[in-house]
Formats: structure tokens, C-alpha cells, sequence
């Protein structure tokens, strides 16, 4: 009993599950269906050879159709024309056959029957078309003294006539319109059977009272046609599948050679210089292959040409960078004696030691640049990645550009995360990109405040520089990156820059595999964000800080609230990991500090020593997940949150108040 009852609920269980069963399998049918569409729709777009057979597949098959269906008609017309032409033709034989009939030529008696009948034998279809015929008087006479409906061979029975050529064969008979046979397509019975077949009906009166009809079906008429039917249209697939097939072999003797050219542009571009393509014949497509490999001849020596010229440029820079260095040391040693010796020159000679000094650093600054470009020019830079904490480097970067701000009356604000954001960089190449970043950002702050930000995600670090100054204007995010530009052409170089600083943060990053991108509107400042990826050879999908500030507004470009983010918006997003507390710039006493954190920020130790006083750097600490703020103050001997500056950088932690 447990076993049949268990059978029972697996067949009552799997009966419930048929339909979902059923259901599901529609859904994958469906699914393959929709993805082998998709697949010969991408097909098709990608394919000129099948756009052109598949056009003209379309065209030869409706051009085919028509033309069928014109020739069909055609060729019914003819069939019935013949079938009436001969149709009639065995009727009128027989109609002077049935008026040479002396017997019935008088009104019907009591022995016209016989002889009805005898005409109807003589008339039958005995070979060649195929017909029924039928004697019969007319209806007024089919009463006394014939008292007979009529005869009829190869009819199912006394067929049953139209009414349309019964009431015509009367109104013949009275002379009420003129005399001739009536011929009406119907359907009539057959002797083979009871179901009706379509026809001809041919009557016509004769005699003394008497009517004559024939009956020829369509049977052989409708099998010739059917059989046309079928030719026609197996011979119009036949002819658009081969034209098809023509179309298709056509087609290919011009794509190929255009994919060839197609594929041959696309290794070309990828450098293969020495591809050429192959000439046959002297037609279009020959000139096609003769102009490929013109433009293939040209282009290599151009470029030859071109890769000659910047190796000669880039040997003959790194040669005088070279070559400059020994006067340019032997002047720099006279210049610090001079520079050393000022106090005892009069106040011409002491500030001409001095300029002199100056500038001399500046040149061997752009030599400097100027060799480390050429490296870069002859793909011989180098990485000498190691894991570093990009915060630290952060820090130590700041080094010039916190002697600026302090000249300038302005600080630098960190705003860096409490964890370390560990990176394999090389470290002096991101101290050079950062330096940069900061003295661009200090020079062109018009005395503002400059903002520095640090995030970091699983597989990216990114460090944005945030200044409040004149801005770029549209298209200049670009132009900010070439060598030697400058915005305001006759804007002095306070800051002692080269103009290739910019140039070469921009080779550092990408020798990183890193992006170095700049935002900027005029009046509202610029945004330089450096994205490096956690790992040597890590590829980048996004940065964890956005590029343009504006992205975090709610509704407005607020200065103030700018300000008050350091990136532009009135608070950082959810997921950033400063979410939990800013510093107001130039109002250190107040702070913004996000809820529903926990964890309390980690104390640093002040910044001592006399450098500290004074200083323009501010730093702080972004709180990690579950904490609850950072504790920002503004004097050095109360420590700073979050984050302590290396020791290097001992000098750029101090308080600004």
C-alpha cells in the first residue's frame, strides 16, 4: 500500500510539473531563437557579400513571382480558350445531328422517349474529350402525351439544371431572344460520382420541343494547369537560388579583393609597413590593389623619414643636454662661489649674483627635463615599481610647493584616508608627478587655498589636486599636457618652471599604466587627478574620486560650497572613503562631520621643531569604514587626526591658525 500511494504522488507530482516543464522549454526555444536572430543580424551588417545575395534573393524572387503569375494567367486563359473552342465545336456537331432527326422533329408524343434516348446513345463521348449529355423535351412537354423527363449518359442521374440556362433555353424557345446556344460554368455530378465537378454546360433547343445539353468537365484542364503550376514554380526557385548563386560569385570577386585592401589597411596601421598587396589583371579592382600599395610605399618612407628625423632630434637634445652639463657645472660652481661671496659686493653686483643663481638653477632644471623627456622620446624610461603608501608619498610632495603657499599667505589641505593605500609605484616618479601637480596648483590658486585628496578602491589609488584659480577654459584639458603651454603666454614663471613638467607627470603616469586627467572652468579652478593601479600591470576600469568636482553639487556652483568639499559639491558621496569629515578651509575652527560612524579617528603626534610655525599644510584624516570622524585641529601641539606626516615632511605638518 506505502509503495503504490508513493507512485501515486510521484505521477501526481510529475504531472504538476509538466506544465513548467513545458513552459521552460518554450522559454529556451525562445532564447536560442532571439540569440541565433541577433547573430544573423550582426552577420548581416558586417557582411556587404550578404547584404548583396540576400537583396538579390529578395529581388530575383519577386521578380520571378510576378512574371509567373503573368505567364500563369496566360497560359489558364489559353487552356479554357481551347477547352470552349472545342467544347463547342463537339456540341454543334451534335445539335445537327439531333436536327436531322425526323423523329423529334415534331412536338413530343408517347414514343419520343425511344428516341430520345437512341440521340442521347449516339451522341456519348466515346474517346478523346470527355462530356455528358442529356435529351430532354421542354418542360411544358414533359407532361401528356410524352410524359418523360429525358435521357442522359454519363450524368449522377437527371442532373439538375442552372436556372439561369433553364429560363434562357425557354425564352429561346418562345422568341423572346435571339436564337443560339447558352454556355454556363457550374458544377455539376458526374457519373463518377455524387460530389458536383466544375464545367462547362452547353444547351441549346432543337426540334419540335426538345433541348440539347452538354456537360464537359475541367478535370484534364485543371491536372494541365496543375502541372504547369508546379514546373513554373520549381523552375522560378531553381532560377532564384541561381541567380543568387551568381550574384554571390560576383559579389566575391569585389569584396575579396576590398577585404584583402580592408585587412591589409588594418595591418598596416598596426605597423606592418612591408605589406603589399597582390595585382591581378589590369581592371578597377587592379587599380584598387596598385593605389594600396602607392599609399603603402609612401606612407613607409614617410614614416621612415619621420622616425629618422626624431632620432636625429632626440639625439641631437640628449647630446647637448649632455654636452651642456660640463660648462653648465663648471658656471654653477663659479656662480655659488659668487652667490657666497655677495655680502662683500656692492648691491648691483650682489643682486646680479643672485639672479644669476636663479636662473642657473632653472636652466639645470630644464636640462634635467630636458634629458629625462629624450628618455621617454627613445622608449628607454624605466619603472622601478615598489610598494609604497601613496599617502606618504602625498606628503613628502609637498616639500616646494608649502614655501610657496607660505610666500603666498595660503596653506595646502591633505585630505587623506586613516588606512594606508598601498601601491606598486615607482617613488620618484610619483613624487616628480605630484610635485608638479602642486606647484601648478599653487601658482595658478590666485592666493587660494589648495585642496589634496587620496582614495582608494580594490584595484586603483588616485590622488586629485584641487585649486580655486583662474581655471581652464574649454579644449585647454588637453593642451595643458603639450610641452612648452602655457595658458597666458605672457604670464611669468614665478614658481621657476621649465614647461615640460606637465609633459613628463603625463609620461610618468602612463609609464605607470595610470591616467593623469585635468578639469577645469574659467573662474572656478581645476581638478588634476592622478589614477595608478594597485599592481604593476593592473588595467583600470574607473577611478575612485570623480574628475569633475561639479559631479558631487546637488544644484549649483556654489564657490563656498566648493570650498567646502575641496572637490566642488556640498559633501561627498556615500561611498567615498572621506565621507566622514572635512575641513573647511581658511576656518579651522569649525568642522562637517558626517553620523552613523563609530570607530574614533587615531591620534597623531604633533609636527615639532621651528619649521612647523607657520606652516601652509593642513592635513586631514578621512575616517575608515566604521568610524566616526576625524578629529581635525588647527594648532600643532594638539596633534593632527588621522594621519601623521613621514618625517621628511615633518616641516609641511604644522597649524595654520
Amino acid at each position: 500500500m506505502k509503495g503504490a500511494a508513493a507512485a501515486v504522488g510521484a505521477s501526481y507530482r510529475n504531472w504538476l510539473a509538466r506544465p513548467r516543464r513545458a513552459a521552460f522549454s518554450r522559454s529556451a526555444s525562445f532564447t536560442r531563437s532571439r540569440r541565433w536572430l541577433r547573430q544573423v543580424a550582426e552577420r548581416y551588417r558586417h557582411s556587404l557579400q550578404l547584404r548583396v545575395v540576400t537583396a538579390t534573393l529578395i529581388l530575383s524572387a519577386v521578380v520571378v513571382t510576378v512574371l509567373g503569375y503573368i505567364l500563369m494567367q496566360h497560359l489558364v486563359a489559353g487552356i479554357y480558350a481551347n477547352m470552349q473552342s472545342t467544347s463547342q465545336s463537339i456540341a454543334a456537331a451534335g445539335l445537327a445531328t439531333a436536327e436531322r432527326s425526323n423523329q423529334l422533329s415534331k412536338a413530343p408524343n408517347s414514343s419520343s422517349s425511344r428516341y430520345m434516348w437512341l440521340l442521347a446513345k449516339s451522341l456519348q463521348s466515346t474517346a478523346g474529350t470527355p462530356y455528358a449529355v442529356e435529351v430532354a423535351p421542354l418542360p411544358k412537354f414533359q407532361g401528356a402525351p410524352a410524359y418523360s423527363g429525358g435521357w442522359q449518359i454519363d450524368f449522377y442521374g437527371m442532373p439538375k439544371l442552372p436556372a439561369a440556362v433553364a429560363d434562357y433555353i425557354n425564352a429561346e424557345w418562345n422568341g423572346t431572344v435571339p436564337k443560339g446556344p447558352r454556355l454556363e460554368w457550374t458544377s455539376m455530378a458526374m457519373a463518377s460520382g455524387p460530389r458536383p465537378v466544375p464545367g462547362l454546360l452547353w444547351g441549346a433547343p432543337f426540334g419540335g420541343g426538345y433541348v440539347l445539353y452538354y456537360f464537359f468537365p475541367l478535370a484534364a484542364a485543371q491536372q494541365t494547369i496543375a502541372s504547369i503550376q508546379q514546373s513554373l514554380l520549381v523552375a522560378g526557385i531553381a532560377v532564384v537560388f541561381l541567380l543568387a548563386a551568381i550574384a554571390w560569385l560576383v559579389t566575391r570577386w569585389v569584396v575579396v579583393p576590398v577585404r584583402l585592401a580592408s585587412q591589409g589597411a588594418k595591418r598596416l596601421s598596426a605597423g606592418e609597413l612591408n605589406l603589399r598587396m597582390e595585382v591581378r589583371g589590369s581592371d578597377e579592382l587592379a587599380a584598387l590593389a596598385n593605389s594600396f600599395n602607392e599609399m603603402a610605399g609612401s606612407l613607409q618612407e614617410k614614416i621612415a623619414e619621420l622616425e629618422d628625423l626624431s632620432q636625429v632630434q632626440r639625439q641631437f637634445v640628449s647630446d647637448v643636454s649632455h654636452e651642456l652639463r660640463t660648462p653648465l657645472t663648471t658656471i654653477k660652481i663659479a656662480s655659488d662661489v659668487l652667490h657666497g661671496s655677495r655680502d662683500e659686493m656692492g648691491p648691483a653686483a650682489a643682486r646680479s649674483a643672485e639672479l644669476m643663481q636663479g636662473q642657473l638653477e632653472r636652466f639645470e632644471t630644464l636640462l634635467t627635463d630636458l634629458l629625462e623627456i629624450s628618455r621617454y622620446d627613445a622608449n628607454a624610461a624605466t619603472l622601478d615599481a615598489e610598494p609604497v603608501d601613496v599617502c606618504t608619498i602625498v606628503l613628502q610632495s609637498a616639500d616646494i610647493a608649502q614655501q610657496m603657499a607660505e610666500r603666498r599667505g595660503t596653506k595646502i589641505e591633505f585630505r587623506v584616508p586613516a588606512e594606508p593605500c598601498i601601491a606598486e609605484i615607482d617613488r620618484r616618479r610619483v613624487e616628480r608627478i605630484l610635485r608638479n601637480l602642486l606647484l601648478n596648483a599653487v601658482e595658478h590658486g590666485e592666493d587660494k587655498d589648495t585642496v589634496v585628496t587620496v582614495a582608494a578602491d580594490s584595484a586603483a589609488v588616485a590622488v586629485s589636486v584641487r585649486d580655486f584659480g583662474v581655471g581652464l577654459r574649454p579644449g585647454e584639458e588637453q593642451l595643458v599636457f603639450d610641452r612648452f603651454w602655457r595658458a597666458d603666454p605672457a604670464r611669468a614663471r614665478t614658481s621657476g618652471g621649465t614647461g615640460l613638467g606637465l609633459a613628463i607627470a603625463l609620461e610618468d603616469a602612463l609609464l605607470h599604466g595610470g591616467w593623469l586627467e585635468a578639469w577645469g572652468e574659467p573662474k572656478q579652478g581645476s581638478v588634476f587627478r592622478l589614477t595608478l593601479p594597485r599592481t604593476v600591470g593592473g588595467e583600470l576600469h574607473g577611478s575612485p574620486l570623480p574628475l569633475s568636482p561639479l559631479s558631487l553639487t546637488a544644484g549649483g556652483d556654489d564657490i563656498d560650497t566648493a570650498e567646502a568639499t575641496g572637490m566642488g559639491g556640498p559633501g561627498l558621496p556615500d561611498h567615498s572613503p572621506l565621507a566622514g569629515g572635512v575641513l573647511l578651509p581658511g576656518r579651522a575652527e569649525s568642522a562637517v562631520t558626517e553620523p552613523a560612524v563609530t570607530e574614533p579617528a587615531v591620534p597623531v603626534p604633533a609636527a615639532t621643531g621651528p619649521e612647523s610655525a607657520g606652516s601652509g599644510v593642513a592635513v586631514v584624516a578621512a575616517p575608515g569604514p566604521g568610524s566616526s570622524g576625524p578629529e581635525v585641529s588647527d594648532q600643532a601641539s594638539d596633534g593632527l587626526a588621522g594621519r601623521a606626516a613621514p618625517p621628511a615632511a615633518a616641516s609641511e605638518v604644522a597649524a595654520h591658525g
